[in-house]
């Protein structure tokens, strides 16, 4: 009984099984059945769909290109700058640098222009005293006895020199005719007076850069010891060869006054308009070149010799008008609106010029202070006691002013236009000479007082105290002497307790080391080298980094060659 009922209830579980999945299978066909159709009916309308689509892009597209959307646009269209940050900062610092250049290029302009002065009123005043001075001692000698080994100090060996440089040119002078000059020069064209003063800038130039070498050659040789064996021609032609080329120079500046004379006379002013725009042409072969510090520091230089020269030129003609006109007043104030005009092209010039040059090369205003310093140095170098040069020569040196030339022509113009007649005359000169010593000491104290706060500022005082750098061997030595190889003995060490002092005099050495000329190891790779070098220089091109290091700002002159050029 029990088990037909368990087998009767096995059955009843067994159709309901069956009926499910017979539902569940069905359940599954109906939903298959729905996705199938509904994926045919997507499959149908989708290029319906893509055409629509279509439609609107066109439309949308042509909306887009309306006139009042594309104002629109441009008109509410942004961007941001702080994207490139970097970029704008720069722009934005490059400006003010171009600011900043007027204002540290006149400090240094003015603070050179004040150097320049005070080694022109050098000639002036100081030179007269110091050679009257080394004259007293050289006749009072056979009195006084020999109290050294020396007659006369290198020192006033050389002022004697200059002083008697300066008597054989002036007298060489009076043989030049001013007047005649100035007619011939009147009668040319204004295309042949331009072409003539663009002449002699270039020939003042060359000039200035050979005559320091040979008033350098002379004052070495006299002052050479001599126990050395000779190896220059003398002392009497390197004398003669010093005298012929001031005269040569007085007389090139001569000739730059004349012209300048003839500008400021002739009556349309054409000339004068064509040299002033001379100094606009200048800042196209200046401003669109490469420039580093030290070629930079080399047109500083001679912009400020420039100025100077323009300045005592214009003074020149002032004379030689206002003695035309019987010194009347009122003609100087016909002369002063072109005077005038001529600083105000070239001071205008010089700002232009520097300002695009930084700008283009990315050097920063800061450098003048850097130029300053190497000026002040200088200055305050000279009064040391291991001082190797006077000032005026590492002025004429670093800027390539020689204040002989111009001096002479000042004094042959003064002399030729002021007529000295009585004893009131001779008192009225004898007070303008005090005068002159007056502002000559003045400008000199304060020139030594603002140079050792440049040098101070600049942090190179410790350099006041090193003694000069010693010379490579020439190439004409090196191959005389190719044989003997001699070390150099080590520089003597700075004396303890050395004074700080810049009034106090230069000490002799004892010992009389070879010639040592203040150069730097660039130097020898400037020069040509010998047949026994050239090998080494092929088989070591790494060397050759070595051996031109960059130059010092102490180091360049107004000739030195930095990089490619020198300008």
């Amino acid at each position: 009984m029990a088990d037909s009922v368990a087998a009767g209830l096995g059955d009843e579980n067994e159709t309901e099984n069956e009926d499910k999945e017979k539902e569940k299978r069905l359940f599954s066909g109906v939903k298959k059945a729905e996705k199938q159709a509904a994926a045919s009916d997507v499959t149908e309308t989708l290029g319906f769909y893509e055409r629509k689509a279509k439609c609107k892009e066109r439309k949308s597209n042509v909306s887009d290109l309306s006139l009042v959307r594309f104002i629109s646009a441009e008109l509410t269209r942004g961007y941001f700058l702080e994207h490139n940050e970097a970029k704008y900062t720069e722009r934005r610092e490059k400006v003010y640098t171009c600011l900043r250049i007027p204002k540290e290029l006149e400090k240094l302009m003015i603070f050179g222009f004040f150097l320049c002065l005070d080694v022109f009123l050098y000639v002036f005043t100081l030179l007269p005293l110091r050679v009257l001075l080394a004259l007293i001692r050289l006749l009072t000698l056979p009195c006084c006895g020999l109290s050294g080994s020396r007659i006369l100090q290198p020192a006033q060996v050389c002022d004697v020199l200059k002083g008697f440089i300066m008597v054989l040119c002036y007298f060489m002078m009076h043989y030049v005719d001013y007047s005649m000059m100035y007619h011939l020069i009147r009668g040319q064209s204004v295309i042949k007076l331009y072409i003539i003063y663009n002449m002699l800038e270039v020939a003042d130039r060359l000039f200035s850069s050979f005559g320091q070498d040979i008033l350098d050659a002379l004052y070495w040789t006299a002052t050479e010891p001599k126990e050395r064996k000779r190896a220059h021609i003398g002392v009497i032609p390197h004398f003669f060869m010093a005298v012929l080329y001031v005269f040569l120079h007085a007389i090139l500046i001569m000739v730059q006054a004349t012209t300048l004379n003839v500008a400021f006379n002739s009556h349309n002013k054409s000339l004068l308009t064509i040299m002033m725009s001379n100094n606009f042409v200048e800042i196209k072969g200046s401003v669109f070149k490469k420039f580093e510090k030290n070629n930079l520091f080399q047109m500083s230089n001679s912009d400020i010799k420039e100025r100077f020269t323009n300045y005592t030129l214009l003074l020149i003609v002032c004379l030689r008008n206002m003695e035309q006109f019987s010194w009347n007043p009122d003609h100087l104030w016909v002369l002063f609106p072109d005077v005038c005009m001529v600083i105000a092209s070239e001071i205008a010039v010089d700002v232009v010029k520097h300002a695009f040059i930084t700008k283009f090369n990315d050097i920063t205003a800061d450098v003048y202070s850097e130029y300053r310093a190497s000026l002040a140095f200088d200055l305050v170098s000279s009064r040391q006691k291991n001082a190797y040069t006077d000032y005026s020569d590492s002025v004429s040196r670093r800027m390539g002013f020689i204040p002989l030339p111009l001096a002479l022509l000042l004094i042959r113009v003064v002399t030729s236009s002021v007529k000295i007649q009585g004893s009131l005359s001779i008192v009225c000169v004898v007070l303008f000479y005090l005068g002159m010593i007056t502002l000559k000491v003045l400008n000199s104290i304060l020139l030594l007082g603002k140079s050792c706060m440049y040098v101070k500022e600049a942090n190179m005082e410790e350099k006041l105290f090193q003694n000069p750098p010693s010379a490579t061997p020439s190439r004409v030595s090196s191959r005389a002497n190719r044989t003997k190889h001699t070390r150099e003995p080590p520089g003597e060490p700075a004396e303890e307790g050395m004074s700080a002092s810049v009034t106090a005099q230069p000490t002799q050495r004892d010992e009389c080391p070879a010639p040592q000329i203040p150069t730097s190891e660039s130097d020898q790779f400037l020069t040509t080298p010998d047949e026994s070098e050239d090998k080494s220089l092929i088989q070591d091109d790494t060397e050759l980094t070595h051996r031109a290091p960059k130059k010092d700002l102490l180091e360049i002159d107004r000739f030195t060659i930095c990089g490619n050029r020198i300008d």
